[in-house]
């Protein structure tokens, strides 16, 4: 190794600067001096450097001028260091590569190829939406076809604010304010609308307005087909027939309990969902053609129903009445008018109470009065009790544990055959007949008759009255009930006993449907209503001829009989209970007639209630000339010959 001064020295010798070794005496005195002296000072011999030992394993002594510790094993520091392979690692970088790009190509594989169809359908589901497409709801028609309610078509015109052109904005506001009345402003702010796509302008639009609007061809203005429910006017039967609301289901009557009939299928379509989620309906989209309602056909005649709702109205009206109601049936259940007072008018449902828009026929209770004897008679005659002939001795009162029971007329004591008991609709006599029939026999013909149990008829907002078991009836109730007080019915109720006595004793459950009609216009009809036999023909026979008698010159229902025909009927005036305070007192009446014609072959029944008339309360004055003018009409509609045949001379009193 070369010094700064050209001189070649010992590699192993520490330079001038470097410290003497441990334990070596420090240079100085003569000998450090001869070295600084002259030319001829004589230089020191190299030291003797001993060879280096070898390391011992655990330990050793350190290494001069460096930190004590094992040093590495002499193979490792006789083997040369060797470099990674650099192919090896640029192989399994390039596998590594591969493997990755072929996941991948399997995933685009995959969703391309294999799941491409589920993809597209989710993209598609993003953009498409799923619309109901209106159908025709089914027409209501009474048993002649005629019309009760119907759907119309009509167009539902909207505006696409984007696609209206700058040029053409203020005539597409101007055509639509003054084709369809509307106001201009409102428009406008439709037309402005955007970036909405779809905007209604106008509803309920008859198609020929709407063809004319189409003529002009201004761009982003359309419509779509819907329909409208109409009622045609002065039917009488919007009590019955009901209302659909805004999207056309059935809300009430009998567009709500046959609106799965009437309804039909809605059909579907696809429609494209614009900024915001509104509906473009231009858009194309697949489509399921809607299926169209059934009409129902009804067992009412439409002239008869319009002219018992005018001549009820009429004399409610005239008798300041707070409601009443009118039932013409077949004695075979078959509805032919069913009629309310007060009506409203279904078009504009919303003007009027639930209690005006209610079917009084069937939702008004009330107590039966002297019209409920016929059960109490025909329930002793058919047990074998009495007979038509069997004398009474009748007074006017007579006095039941705490209560006294009158007739609704001042007479001495009398002696009545059953004939002249129902004739007269005597109280009293008919307590007698009741306490012979006895609790639990007249409360199974009560059931039997149909009262305190559902018409059958599924009409809404149906009362079924009251009528209590027999174990729960008190000391007075009893005789109560024998001529029409303590239990509650409805209008249909009462109406059916009467058909059943008109129909030989057989019970036929009420209707109203006589089938439905599809879109062919093939007729299917409604299935045979359940029938039993409650008393026997013999008994309603005598029946028959005992409420003829009613209506005879004898009978307190000469208002009820009608020229050249036989007429069979009862006369019923019952107290109201007023609702403030429970009791009669102050609750007014309930003033009823109910027959048939004719008597002796019948083919109809009529039913007048009227509640609590303010004069002129007693059935056979109230009640019973509203029968006649209904009666009469609806024989003649059905075009009913008189049977020409004469009434027997009816025995009324014991002493004739």
């Amino acid at each position: 190794m070369t010094s700064r001064d050209g001189r070649s020295r010992d590699p192993r010798r520490p330079g001038p600067s470097a410290r003497p070794a441990r334990g070596t005496p420090p240079r100085g005195g003569s000998q450090a001096r001869s070295r600084q002296g002259g030319a001829g000072a004589q230089r020191r011999a190299p030291r003797e450097v001993p060879p280096p030992r070898r390391p011992q394993v655990g330990g050793g002594a350190r290494r001069p001028g460096g930190p004590a510790g094992p040093r590495p094993p002499a193979s490792l520091l006789r083997r040369p260091f060797r470099r990674g392979n650099p192919r090896r690692r640029l192989n399994i970088a390039v596998t590594l590569m591969v493997v990755v790009l072929m996941v991948f190509a399997g995933r685009l594989v995959q969703i391309q190829a294999i799941d491409a169809p589920t993809y597209a359908a989710a993209a598609e589901d993003l953009r498409l939406t799923t619309i109901d497409i209106p159908t025709t709801r089914g027409d209501i028609t009474d048993v002649n076809g005629n019309p009760l309610a119907m759907s119309v078509e009509t167009r539902t015109v909207f505006v696409d604010p984007v696609e209206i052109r700058d040029d053409d904005r203020q005539r597409v506001i101007d055509e639509l304010s003054e084709r369809f009345g509307l106001d201009p402003a409102e428009v406008a702010e439709h037309v402005d609308a955007r970036p909405s796509r779809y905007e209604v302008v106008a509803q309920d639009v008859p198609p020929r307005k709407w063809d004319e609007m189409a003529e002009l061809g201004l761009q982003g203005v359309g419509a779509l087909v819907d329909y409208k429910r109409v009622y045609p006017e002065e039917t009488g039967a919007a009590d019955l027939i009901g209302f659909t609301g805004a999207d056309g289901q059935g809300l009430e009557g009998l567009e709500g309990v046959m609106d799965d009939t009437l309804a039909g299928e809605p059909g579907k379509q696809q429609v494209e969902t614009g900024a915001g989620g509104v509906q473009i309906p231009m858009a194309d989209g697949l489509a399921q053609e809607p299926v169209p309602g059934r009409d129902v056909r009804l067992t009412l005649d439409q002239d008869i129903q319009w002219h018992a709702q005018q001549a009820l109205a009429e004399r409610a009206e005239e008798l300041g009445a707070q409601g009443g109601s009118a039932i013409v049936m077949r004695p075979t259940g078959e509805i032919l008018a069913m009629t309310d007072y007060p009506t409203y008018d279904p078009a504009d449902y919303g003007e009027y109470s639930a209690e005006d828009r209610a079917n009084g026929a069937v939702a008004e209770a009330f107590e039966p009065g002297s019209t409920n004897k016929v059960i109490t008679l025909a329930g002793a005659l058919e047990e074998g009790l009495t007979t038509p002939e069997t004398v009474y001795t009748v007074p006017y009162s007579t006095q039941i544990h705490d209560r006294t029971f009158k007739d609704d007329h001042f007479h001495p004591t009398q002696r009545l055959t059953l004939n002249g008991i129902l004739a007269q609709s005597s109280n009293v006599g008919t307590i007698q007949v009741g306490q012979q029939l006895g609790r639990e026999r007249l409360y199974a013909y009560l059931r039997d008759f149909g009262f305190g149990e559902p018409t059958g008829l599924d009409l809404p907002g149906e009362n079924v009255g009251i009528l209590s078991k027999p174990e729960d009836w008190w000391g007075t109730q009893l005789p109560s009930v024998s001529f029409g007080q303590g239990l509650s019915v409805n209008a249909m109720q009462m109406a059916s006993v009467y058909a059943t006595v008109a129909n030989g004793g057989v019970r036929v459950e009420p209707t109203l449907v006589a089938g439905t009609v599809d879109g062919d216009g093939a007729f299917t009809p409604a299935e045979e209503p359940p029938s039993e036999r409650v008393i026997s023909e013999e008994t309603a026979d005598e029946l028959a001829l005992m409420l003829e008698a009613v209506t005879g010159e004898e009978g307190t229902a000469q208002a009820a009989q009608i020229p050249g025909y036989r007429v069979a009927g009862k006369t019923g005036t019952a107290n109201r209970v007023d609702p403030d305070t429970g009791s009669y007192s102050g609750g007014g009446h309930t003033s009823t007639f109910v027959g048939f014609a004719p008597a002796d072959d019948p083919e109809l029944i009529v039913q007048v209630v009227l509640h609590n008339p303010q004069r002129d309360y007693y059935g056979g004055e109230a009640a019973a000339p509203v029968f006649t003018d209904i009666m009469s009409f609806a024989l003649k509609t059905e075009k009913v010959q008189p049977t020409g045949t004469e009434p027997p001379n009816i025995r009324l009193f014991g002493d004739e």
